[in-house]
């Protein structure tokens, strides 16, 4: 059956020597097939495409200092590249985990130098800037601002938190985003039909459900994806008609398992839990549920995801079921008990409970009020009726005078001053159990309120 996707052409040149095969072998596709255009890259259309910030930039000619900031594989480096040749600048590469504050200074003397004798400015790349330490990274700084190099730093990590503030602030900061599966489909489509660079001096049939599941498992990077397609293509003899045939099966056999982007202390890792946190606030179990998945599979520690159900269970479903606390805290002795892979299962328990209570966050609300008040100022002091008696003495300093024990009162309650405040820092709601907290609170406040006014 022809594919829909990747029209069956004949191939567009003679079949290569075995010498230009071990060449290829050398580069990966995605090497190979990096972007040499802005006309040629894929995905990032909320900063190149017509009239976007980053593209206007470009082609204006108008940039200093630029971070991109994004996933493994979206083309952080490759957007340097083009860049630099669309700005008709000279191209330096530094790392930021092998290079030093010489070779900055040797960079920005030679970017000098060009500058001085013909005019022609520099790019300077920093491949993972949050690499370098604060030092290296302050060297960069005068450069910039007198205009010797242009600098284009590149990260995996948040720039707000890894890059130095003084950088960023004199950078334009670009987020990259990883790369749909209709980009990574058209990258491949691209890798066939290149006989140069690419996969086109081989005839190969990519089935359909064959390029979606390498552009759905890729998740978003290309790298990964093109360079799955060409172990594909490449361990999988031809026919006796010369086509190579690229089937599902075979597609999953080059990319056996699907490499969630999640890094444990950056990004992926605190967005993803951010997600998580907030599909159990906003009582959706199914997005609880994938959040949940994702962590696990990427290898989250489940004691950190145990701690955050267990918070949830208070802050977002406090008072209106308090058994979802119980059922958070048994879920981490549980999971801290068995371990993975078993400590999956009590962990979605607890997730769905607390996904699925009723909700109130008015506790929270109310010990943050009283925090704040007091970090303001407004410390009050303990009435002198429920100052302690346990020592003598306490008697003549007139502590516990005018205390009448609750319990002596009827259904338990006497209506007597707590603390002089007057404030009110918990408002229940009506949800769940709360509504019956609520009800016996409002008539314990009317009693209150009558006993100041008698008093």
């Amino acid at each position: 059956m022809a594919s829909e996707l990747f029209p069956t052409d004949p191939p567009t040149s003679i079949s290569p020597t075995s010498a230009e095969l071990d060449g290829r072998a050398q580069v990966p596709l995605s090497a190979r097939m990096r972007p040499r255009s802005l006309a040629e890259y894929a995905g990032q259309q909320h900063l190149l495409g017509p009239g976007k910030l980053l593209r206007r930039a470009v082609e204006a000619d108008r940039f200093s200092a630029l971070i991109l900031y994004g996933p493994p594989g979206v083309g952080k480096t490759t957007l340097a590249h083009i860049i630099s040749r669309e700005t008709d600048c000279h191209f330096i590469q530094l790392s930021g985990v092998e290079s030093n504050v010489s070779d900055i200074r040797h960079a920005a003397e030679a970017a000098a130098g060009r500058l001085r004798l013909d005019g022609k400015g520099t790019v300077l790349f920093v491949d993972e800037i949050h690499r370098f330490n604060k030092s290296q990274q302050d060297v960069l700084l005068p450069h910039v601002e007198r205009g010797t190099l242009r600098f284009i730093g590149a990260t995996t990590h948040n720039p707000f938190f890894y890059v130095n503030s003084p950088l960023v602030s004199r950078s334009q900061v670009f987020a990259l985003e990883p790369l749909t599966e209709a980009d990574l489909l058209s990258v491949m489509q691209r890798a066939l039909a290149d006989a140069e660079r690419g996969l086109g001096f081989l005839d190969i049939r990519l089935d359909d459900d064959a390029a979606r599941h390498l552009a759905t498992v890729a998740d978003g990077d290309a790298r990964k994806c093109l360079n799955a397609l060409e172990l594909a293509a490449l361990t999988t003899p031809a026919d006796a008609h010369g086509i190579v045939a690229i089937t599902l099966a075979i597609a999953e056999e080059s990319v056996q398992k699907k490499t969630v982007v999640y890094d444990g202390d950056g990004d992926a890792h605190y967005d993803t839990a951010s997600a998580f946190i907030k599909s159990m606030r906003g009582s959706d179990p199914d997005a609880t549920l994938y959040w949940l998945a994702k962590m696990l599979h990427a290898g989250e520690d489940p004691r950190f995801i145990a701690r955050r159900i267990v918070i949830a269970a208070s802050e977002d479903v406090g008072l209106a079921d308090s058994n979802a606390l119980r059922v958070a805290v048994a879920a981490h002795q549980a999971a801290e008990f068995i371990g993975m892979p078993e400590a999956r299962i009590p962990l979605a328990h607890a997730a769905v409970y607390v996904a699925t209570a009723p909700k109130s966050n008015r506790a929270y609300v109310g010990i943050d009020a009283a925090l704040a008040d007091i970090q303001k100022g407004r410390t009050l002091p303990v009435p002198k009726a429920l100052r302690g008696t346990s020592y003598s003495g306490a008697k003549q300093l007139g502590h516990g005078q005018g205390y009448v024990y609750a319990h002596d009162g009827e259904d338990g309650f006497v209506p007597q001053r707590y603390f002089d405040g007057g404030k009110v820092y918990y408002e229940p709601t009506t949800n769940g159990l709360e509504a019956r907290i609520k009800e016996r609170l409002d008539h314990y406040r009317q009693l209150w309120a009558a006993h100041a006014a008698d008093s």
